[in-house]
């Protein structure tokens, strides 16, 4: 068999699954194998996040540095997870209206 398997590369086409993006990783962000890297400016700012850590149950390496700008990013993703938006289902022609008028939807409001 020769080199050119897939469309004139040299080399097989890689596997997404392999390459792409994992969302079934074992070890996720914020636990005690993985713990959140967050960087705050002064003592009293770290006792605050690292109390917000404890209330939802992380793990994270909290450094104090003025020098660096605070980074807290990590944190604010796993606690504010976006959530799927739903929308309600809009009727099909010949479906009763909504409205409650007992005419189908393409008579009364479609």
């Amino acid at each position: 068999m020769h080199d050119l398997y897939y469309k004139g590369r040299i080399y097989t086409r890689e596997n997404h699954v392999i390459s792409g993006y994992n969302t079934k990783r074992i070890v996720k962000l914020g636990t005690e194998m993985q713990p959140l890297s967050l960087v705050v400016n002064s003592d009293e700012r770290k006792k605050e996040v690292a109390a917000l850590v404890a209330d939802n149950g992380l793990f994270a390496e909290i450094t104090v540095d003025s020098a660096i700008d605070e980074n807290i990013n990590d944190l604010n993703a796993v606690i504010n997870k976006p959530t799927t938006t739903r929308f309600d289902k809009t009727p099909n022609r010949n479906d009763p209206c909504s409205c409650g008028s007992g005419k189908k939807y393409k008579k009364c409001c479609g």
